[in-house]
């Protein structure tokens, strides 16, 4: 048996070769994409794609075929990746996301800021937290405030899009694909949740609580413990507390912020009744343009990838390789299209970071990935 250094000093000698062989095909890919140019051939070329992955499948064999799969199909990328930054430069993208940043920009204190509810509600409470003297214009639902951003109604919307216990707002999410904006900030809120009820009512005069559908998520164990209880939906915890107060109700409760109660003449019931005491919702700061703040630490993309095996795993890698740290992938099925799925891909990163300009350069205009879309480059508080 091979002593353990002698063994690693042949694998170090066969990374050398591997790492000039390496280099020497993507100076061919050079001379590829030169050729390409002159033709106007497309850069990729499924059909050679295939010949080669059949032929070093077979040289392979059986034991070693997948790995040596996956080496060529991570080479193909690599190559085309080079192709197209020959044939076509920078992306538009890297461009406006470098237009964007400006060493002198800040991020603003005053402004009017869509949001859902009224006064009270946990979003109001995250517009407060972020602008020192927000204008705040109150909508109905989620897809209003996009509207209000969108049109220009508002140059900002506050918008929920998580929370650690109840996990992500789909609604919003859904939403993200039909509406064009960015995010500017993030924000992350302590979610303290309180059962609200007219004065002097006792909890066993209680025979139904309002609450958003990802408040009562939130306190499901508190619901367990009272099953005589019945839980309602409403649109909104603080719409829930105005409606409540103004029912004249004794039998009905809310599950909302402690604000509400000094707000609309309730009373606290019960106190921090939801289920994680660490509860935190993100809320995601939208605007109309792209607006990239000096302080700048997350990205967040949008894509719909081919519907074929390791097209996600081939994405994932290309995050990997320049040591970037992935902290969402949120999939959501593409409206009108079966079993069709669009990714949100949350990383850290800076808008400085050469390399992750060039993974979005690279990913922005890749024809195989059918759908691209850049939401922003933004600091979370």
């Amino acid at each position: 048996m091979k002593d353990l250094g002698n063994v690693r000093d042949e694998i170090d000698a066969i990374d050398g070769r591997l790492v000039e062989l390496f280099l020497k095909r993507l100076e061919l890919a050079s001379e590829v994409a030169a050729a390409k140019r002159e033709s106007g051939a497309p850069v990729t070329d499924p059909s050679r794609e295939r010949e080669i992955l059949s032929r070093v499948s077979e040289a392979a064999g059986p034991e070693f075929e997948n790995g040596a799969r996956l080496l060529f199909t991570t080479l193909f990328s690599v190559s085309k990746a080079r192709q197209r930054l020959l044939l076509k430069g920078q992306s538009s993208l890297v461009r406006a996301v470098r237009a964007a940043v400006s060493d002198g920009l800040k991020f603003p204190s005053r402004a009017i800021v869509a949001c859902c509810g009224t006064e009270g509600s946990y979003s109001q409470q995250a517009v407060s937290l972020l602008f020192a003297a927000p204008t705040i214009a109150y909508f109905n639902d989620f897809e209003k405030v996009f509207e209000a951003v969108e049109k220009g109604l508002c140059p900002y919307g506050m918008l929920p899009i998580e929370n650690s216990a109840a996990g992500s707002v789909a609604a919003v999410y859904d939403l993200m694909q039909k509406h064009r904006f960015h995010i500017a900030r993030a924000i992350r809120l302590k979610i303290d949740h309180v059962l609200l009820a007219p004065p002097g009512t006792k909890i066993e005069d209680i025979r139904e609580i309002a609450s958003h559908p990802h408040a009562l998520a939130q306190c499901k164990e508190f619901l367990r413990a009272h099953p005589a209880i019945a839980a309602t939906a409403s649109s909104n915890t603080a719409v829930a507390a105005r409606e409540a107060a103004a029912s004249g109700r004794k039998d009905l409760a809310v599950i909302a912020s402690r604000a509400c109660a000094e707000l609309y003449g309730l009373e606290t019931v019960a106190e921090n009744i939801q289920d994680a005491p660490y509860n935190y919702t993100r809320f995601i700061c939208i605007s109309k343009g792209m607006e990239i703040y000096p302080d700048a630490s997350k990205f967040t993309v949008m894509m719909s990838l081919p519907h074929r095996p390791g097209a996600l795993n081939a994405i994932i890698s290309k995050f990997s390789a320049i040591d970037v740290n992935l902290t969402k992938l949120e999939s959501r099925p593409v409206p009108g299209m079966d079993f069709e799925f669009r990714f949100i891909f949350d990383f850290e990163a800076s808008p400085s970071d050469r390399q992750v300009l060039a993974l979005l350069s690279e990913l922005s205009s890749d024809p195989e990935i059918e759908h691209f879309e850049f939401l922003g480059a933004y600091a979370e508080k």
